[in-house]
């Protein structure tokens, strides 16, 4: 089963009139494009020019295998988190573009990026294809730079003292010229894509200059080891291991702070955060807010579409409250089709508009059933239910919660679709009220509909 699977993705993955890369602008397309064609023609040329010796074949396998081992272990959490994945394919083929002629470094990235896709991400196809084609220009690039420096500056012997010492720096300067082309390469491909994102100030993050500083260091160090003796790479594969387990690490603790459907804060999450915040406006006196969400009919949706399309619908409208709420607000799912908005510095008149705005955004969403360009959308609705406290009053989150969950009653006591606003009261009131009301609900018939 496994086995037919695995032939079944890549009949499909070499069917090219299936790739999305169709659908890409024209412009986009055309570069795409140029960049894997310059990649093929540049493969041909080295490999009819290349010297083919059996020393450099046995320091290539040994070395391409090494590479897959790394790719075929990176954790595939790594290729979920937002922004450039540092999965350190690159820090195997420098050694390959220094100690091996240029033919080498141009091929290696084959082998690496289709173990990638089988077994690590099966990622979209001409993106992986255009990220191996860049790989390989940028470090058959590398390659023959390496080649300019004179022999008493570089050569193709590390040497020892002050030779080492440059030796190192001309890789280094390889490895910086060779890294920052690829990146032009991908930058390139990102502007065409989206042109507002601001690819270069990514790059001063303390994330990404870590990483690129890492991925420097590993680079250098592997490939004096190899210009040593090519069995030192068997020391250094467990370091690139461990030091990329490092890595990926901060995304684990990232990704266990986030609903997986929503990637919005889970929610232990969001009120731990929540609760910090409540001490915080008590602190300074300010005030601030809280809603809660429900979809309504939600259970209506999975009955008819399924719960895939459910999923989708529970994603558009946590990608609503995102984008309609503030950078410092706290968003979270709270269960089932439910979420909750922390609304820091806003009075309850705030907390009323920002509320009836997001309730009117997600009103507006349509929300496709599948990936079709033709497939019908599902529309639903929100309840909203507000609370809010006053500059000078201090509250329990447990109180503030239930004083919105008691306006998010009314709310779909009220109809649906609207919102809700309850001020602050005591827990047994509270009790009392939601109880009464709990006696009074009535469901209303389904309120979704197909988008014309």
């Amino acid at each position: 089963m496994q086995a037919s699977s695995l032939a079944g993705r890549l009949k499909r993955s070499l069917t090219v009139t299936d790739w999305t890369w169709w659908e890409l602008p024209i412009v986009l397309r055309l570069y795409v494009a140029a960049v894997a064609t310059a990649a093929v023609v540049t493969i041909g040329v080295e490999v009819a020019l290349a010297n083919w010796q059996a020393l450099d074949l046995a320091k290539f396998l040994l070395l391409a295998c090494c590479a897959v081992i790394s790719v075929a272990s990176t954790p595939r959490i790594a290729y979920s988190a937002p922004g450039v994945t540092r999965d350190f394919t690159t820090v195997w083929v420098v050694p390959i573009a220094i100690v091996l002629p240029p033919a080498y470094a141009a091929i290696v990235p084959i082998p690496m990026f289709l173990v990638m896709w089988l077994w690590v991400h099966r990622g979209i196809v001409h993106r992986m294809v255009f990220t191996a084609a860049s790989i390989s220009l940028t470090y058959v690039a590398a390659s023959h730079v390496f080649r300019l420096f004179p022999p008493s500056f570089a050569g193709s012997h590390v040497g020892s003292g002050l030779h080492a010492f440059t030796w190192a720096v001309a890789v280094t300067a390889c490895e910086i010229l060779s890294g920052r082309i690829q990146h032009l390469f991908v930058a390139g491909a990102v502007k065409l894509s989206n042109p507002g994102v601001r690819v270069w100030a990514s790059q001063f993050k303390r994330e990404a200059l870590h990483g690129l500083f890492v991925v420097l260091d590993l680079s250098v160090l592997i490939t004096l080891a190899v210009g040593v003796s090519p069995a030192l790479v068997l020391l250094a594969l467990p370091t690139v291991l461990l030091v990329r387990r490092f890595m990926v690490h901060p995304v684990l603790v990232a990704q266990s702070r986030v609903d997986a459907k929503t990637g919005l804060l889970n929610v232990s999450t969001w009120e731990r955060e929540a609760e910090l915040e409540l001490s915080r406006a008590a602190r300074t006196r300010s005030s601030l807010a809280l809603a809660i969400l429900d979809i309504d009919h939600f259970k209506v949706v999975n009955d008819t579409y399924g719960h895939l399309v459910g999923d989708r619908v529970l994603k558009a409208v946590s990608d609503g409250i995102q984008g309609q709420s503030r950078d410092y607000d706290k968003a979270g799912r709270f269960g089932g089709e439910e979420f909750v908005l922390l609304l820091a510095q806003a009075s309850e008149d705030d907390a009323s508009r920002i509320a009836e705005r997001l309730r009117a955004h997600i009103g507006d969403l349509a929300v496709p059933i599948d990936d079709r360009p033709e497939a019908p959308c599902v529309r639903v609705t929100v309840s909203i239910g507000v609370a809010a406290t006053g500059r000078d009053e201090s509250q329990e989150l447990t109180d503030l919660l239930a004083a919105a969950d008691s306006a998010l009653y009314r709310a779909k006591q009220d109809g649906r679709n609207c919102v809700r606003v309850a001020m602050p009261v005591l827990p047994e009131q509270l009790a009392a009220e939601i109880a009464d009301q709990m006696e009074s609900v009535q469901v209303d018939p389904a309120g979704t509909s197909l988008c014309p």
